[in-house]
């Protein structure tokens, strides 16, 4: 039988502020609280107050429930620790199920933490060498994860990272960071692999690098996410939006992402391999509908400004009713067949043991733009070969530039169907020079 704690009524020191920190710590008490779901059915905590902590491990068959948001959890300076993660964290088996986190803020206090610390065990190897990073909440190997309206706020690099996992819920989460530091990877919502069943719905957020990373084997290049519905998400002035990534043999599959608004600054969506290696990545049916980001001046300079960046092994990715005003800075809406974070013209392919990518299917079903004047960024570059391009349903209102530029590479199969365009030139495929027509 769970075991429903009332914290003020436990003895636990409710003395701090989700906002501004300070008080009593309460670490101690609020563990030895969570520490009774080991001997027991579980645990249902309701923390109905504001607690200072120095990181909190949850068991199996545990819920946090805050009653509102002045309730919840704030890091203590120098814990250089999450403020929640599971007490039994393994990245290859399932060894924990059922824990929940609802309601509440969870302060995570970025300013008082370091950015990274010694790994021993290089459990990120491939990823930041003999170092972790300091993360909001970080659960390894669950099964059963749900996280609801609930605020993470000034994160130290990820707001949530949630590794090795099946059946995973994150509803109504906002992201807030008052204390942006340029280029210090306080991403939002990062998911690695494997994993299978994963929805989200309503995730509005600042980010200081991705908002939400869906990312099967960036740690281990082996690794599968498949199943994954993303569902309302609200950028909040993030500097990037949603990174599909994967880097070898590790497949993405069968992921719905819809619903996208908001400001962005340097990147919309980047979906490649990214790091460079053996293989193109491993991407099955990737679908994106109802888009509509509105772009300001980048941050990175390192790589051009875009809304979509596409590249790596892709069997079949659609995209459908993307809206786009007043691209200010000329900006690309879809680079296709770049998988790194550079863009070259002359190469555009990986260069491991696995050979050139392989592009299947490039769906673009129903895209409207509107003002930004003429731009000599082309809408759509092709940067390497695709076997099928498609385009369907365009409704252009600039004051005219390029449409669609073909690199080195072309499609293979180009059909365009129902282009409003007026004043935008097309290239004509059979050319070498992809010169306009």
């Amino acid at each position: 039988m769970t075991e429903m704690i009332l914290a003020s009524e436990a003895g636990v020191p409710l003395d701090s502020d989700v906002r501004l920190g300070g008080g009593t710590d309460a670490t101690e008490a609020l563990q030895r609280l969570l520490d009774r779901a080991k001997g027991s059915g579980g645990v249902h905590l309701i923390l109905n107050g504001a607690a200072l902590v120095r990181g909190l491990k949850l068991h199996s068959n545990t819920t946090i429930e805050c009653p509102d948001k002045s309730c919840g959890l704030y890091l203590a300076d120098g814990s250089d620790c999450p403020l929640l993660t599971n007490s039994q964290p393994d990245q290859k088996q399932i060894r924990q199920r059922n824990i929940s986190i609802r309601g509440g803020t969870f302060n995570h206090n970025c300013r008082g933490q370091r950015h990274t610390v010694p790994c021993p065990e290089k459990i990120f190897e491939k990823v930041t060498g003999d170092r972790r990073w300091v993360i909001a909440f970080e659960f390894h190997g669950v099964e059963n994860l749900l996280i609801r309206d609930v605020t993470i706020a000034d994160q130290r690099s990820f707001a949530v990272l949630i590794l090795n996992w099946k059946n995973v819920t994150i509803e109504d989460v906002i992201i807030e960071l008052p204390h942006r530091m340029q280029a210090q990877n306080q991403d939002g919502i990062n998911i690695w692999g494997p994993g299978q069943y994963l929805c989200m719905r309503g995730i509005t957020g600042r980010s200081g690098d991705d908002l939400i990373a869906i990312t099967p084997d960036q740690l281990d290049e082996t690794s599968s996410i498949t199943d994954v519905l993303i569902d309302g998400v609200f950028a909040d002035h993030a500097d990037q939006g949603i990174r599909l990534l994967s880097r070898g043999t590790g497949r993405l599959d069968r992921v719905t992402i819809r619903n996208v608004t908001g400001v962005y600054r340097s990147f919309g969506f980047y979906i490649n391999p990214w790091f460079k290696g053996k293989h193109c990545g491993n991407f099955g049916n990737i679908f994106i509908e109802n888009v509509d980001l509105r772009n300001e001046a980048p941050n990175y300079t390192y790589t051009p400004p875009m809304l979509f960046r596409i590249g790596g092994n892709i069997e079949h990715i659609t995209f459908r009713n993307i809206r786009h005003h007043n691209p200010f800075d000329g900006r690309a809406l879809f680079q296709i067949g770049i998988p790194y974070s550079e863009v070259r013209d002359e190469i555009a392919w990986c260069e491991g043991e696995g050979g050139r990518q392989s592009i299947g299917t490039v769906l673009i079903d129903g895209l409207s733009l509107y003002g930004g004047g003429r731009s000599e960024t082309p809408l759509i570059t092709v940067y390497d070969d695709v076997d099928t391009l498609i385009l369907r349903d365009f409704d252009i209102q600039s004051e005219g530039g390029r449409l669609l530029e073909l690199k080195r590479g072309k499609p293979g199969r180009l059909l365009c169907d129902r282009i409003f365009a007026p004043g935008l030139e097309l290239p004509d495929p059979d050319r070498p020079d992809g010169e306009g027509r």
